[in-house]
């Protein structure tokens, strides 16, 4: 493996060549506390952008066991870093200038469901992470700007991976509550069989969307209140006892007229088989 100092005087004897120079950049390079690996080097700056990928040790990411120690806490807390390293890296993205696709960071974008995704990968055996993004790897025209991705990974990502994927940058409370709703999301599928339950809604849960074409909450809804007919409670292992309406097994018939919120419970309830980030109202 070759050092970041390589890898920085390996840009500075091919600028201003012609753009397949780029190629000679492919394999991995150590910087101070991490591995940044070239993987795929885009053609031309205005191709699809070059892949790029991020490893750090489980000892230096330092993620306490209990935060991933099931499959579905593992992949709460890929959710998360995905997100914090999302929003770290996007005011540097195009900071750094050229034709095309130049100065480009780009990650997989997240919805408001957690899901797993190879963007972020957590080895639950060594808390070792993986993270994958793109970078538009500078040009003017054809002609290698190597100056500007020097920039790129010398100035811009080293602090956005310090500040995204260290357990000790983060807040502890927040990355404890990431496990702690996963662990109660969980708990309430479990108790619907016990309680002979098809669904559960809680009261105060924001169901319709932002708009027709966005999945956030929308501003200002009103909360999702239980009639007392079908009002249950369930005990959470980190929330505590939690109310709401309990749909029996069987055959439930939803009536009301129209833009009464029918089809926004239904859809709520077809996305409850996936767990949410917090504030999502689902």
């Amino acid at each position: 493996m070759q050092s970041a100092n390589d890898l920085k005087q390996l840009l500075f004897s091919i600028n201003h060549k012609s753009y397949p120079a780029y190629k000679s950049t492919r394999g991995a390079y150590q910087f101070p506390r991490y591995t940044l690996s070239i993987d795929h080097v885009q053609g031309d700056p205005f191709a699809a952008p070059s892949r790029v990928s991020v490893h750090v040790s489980g000892k230096t990411a330092a993620f306490p066991a209990f935060l991933y120690d099931t499959y579905e806490k593992r992949v709460a807390l890929q959710d998360y870093l995905l997100r914090q390293f999302a929003r770290a890296i996007a005011p540097y993205s195009f900071r750094a200038k050229g034709s095309g696709k130049s100065g480009l960071l780009g990650i997989s974008r997240c919805g408001q469901e957690i899901l797993e995704r190879t963007a972020c990968v957590l080895n639950p055996s060594d808390g070792s992470l993986v993270v994958n993004m793109e970078i538009g790897f500078p040009a003017n025209g054809r002609t290698i700007a190597s100056q500007e991705l020097i920039r790129i990974l010398f100035d811009f990502l080293p602090g956005c991976v310090e500040k995204s994927l260290f357990y000790r940058a983060l807040d502890p409370k927040a990355c404890a509550n990431v496990a702690h709703l996963c662990e109660d999301q969980q708990a309430i599928r479990s108790a619907l069989k016990e309680k002979g339950l098809t669904a559960f809604i809680a009261d105060g849960s924001i169901l319709p969307r932002e708009t027709g074409v966005s999945d956030l909450p929308m501003k200002h809804a009103v909360p999702f209140t239980s009639p007392e007919s079908l009002r249950v409670t369930l005990d959470l292992p980190n929330r505590g006892p939690v109310s709401g309406m309990g749909i029996p097994l069987g055959v439930t018939l939803i009536v009301g007229g129209g833009f009464h919120g029918k089809s926004t419970l239904l859809q709520a309830l077809e996305r409850g088989v996936y767990n949410h980030i917090a504030g999502d109202g689902r």
